[in-house]
């Protein structure tokens, strides 16, 4: 009953930011703090300057853990050892899921998965692309499960959070085709999409997308173990790809600026307990992008 009043209750709230006088309001807010943040944007390496410009341009980059060599990624990739043979291969009880999650307390227990998306130099280059402040909601442990069930975000959608987010994800084992692979549509073609279709949100089947642009623009992220994948969700169509041979392991850390377009659909992937429970790891600032609520007004 809780979430069902909660759904009401954020699309009510939805529909009175699409009201002009409001959505073009905060429109202006939005453009004024990306220009007033911008002497104040974190310096970056060469590297991580081009890997921002790129994601300016296409909404998605491909790299991996070897060559971002992120401080603590060898701590991370342990903890994700251990945990990897603890995701359950099936779903018991619900049958139209298709994701088996870490728990919270595993998270908690193997807290370097968790602190591995709060390194500097992620948080500056999440800081450059965004341009503004970084909110961090977090790590999310998954098992894409090789089912036949398609839905949800093994469909077509853009994420609705922010005007512009950033997820990375790691691939835990090697990913083809056939495992399930991360796709999506190129940015360039993403706003004639919305157009056609009048899309606000929501999720798009293969034969409606397939009326606005071929299936050969349809792009599929494939990598071996510790590939990562830098895209913005909020501006790139996406889905997960069917699992036909096995399942996909991977990890998703999510970010979005503090002054979110919709903050009321942004969530942790943990609960504020557990959240305290790690915040005695972190530094003062940290902590401002974890506890970024507590500040938000």
């Amino acid at each position: 009953m809780k979430t069902i009043v909660k759904k009401v209750r954020n699309e009510i709230i939805r529909k009175i930011y699409r009201i002009p006088l409001f959505s073009n309001t905060a429109d202006i807010a939005y453009q004024t703090a990306i220009a007033k943040h911008t002497d104040y944007l974190p310096a970056l390496s060469e590297n991580d300057f081009s890997l921002v410009e790129n994601l300016q341009k296409q909404g998605i980059v491909m790299t991996s853990l070897t060559e971002l060599s992120i401080p603590s990624t060898v701590e991370m990739l342990q903890s994700a050892q251990i945990l990897m043979p603890t995701i359950p291969t099936k779903i018991f009880g619900n049958q139209n899921e298709f994701t088996v999650h870490t728990t919270s307390e595993q998270m908690v227990e193997h807290s370097d998965i968790f602190l591995w998306g709060l390194q500097h130099r992620l948080l500056n280059i999440v800081e450059n692309y965004l341009g503004l402040s970084v909110a961090y909601h977090g790590a999310y442990f998954r098992r894409d499960i090789n089912n036949q069930i398609q839905k949800k975000s093994r469909l077509w959608h853009l994420d609705k959070e922010d005007r512009k987010m950033l997820k990375i994800i790691i691939y835990l084992n090697d990913v083809n085709e056939e495992t399930g692979p991360f796709q999506y549509i190129p940015k360039c073609l993403t706003s004639s999409i919305t157009r056609y279709l009048k899309y606000d949100d929501g999720y798009i089947k293969d034969e409606i997308m397939e009326e606005v642009v071929s299936s050969s623009n349809w792009k599929s992220c494939i990598g071996n173990f510790g590939t990562v994948i830098f895209v913005d969700t909020a501006n790139v169509f996406h889905r997960g790809k069917l699992p036909l041979a096995s399942d996909r392991l991977s990890i998703f850390f999510d970010y979005t600026t503090r002054q979110p377009k919709h903050p009321f659909y942004c969530k942790s992937s943990l609960a504020e307990k557990d959240l305290l429970k790690i915040g005695s790891k972190l530094s003062v600032n940290q902590k401002q992008y974890v506890f970024w609520q507590h500040n938000y007004n």
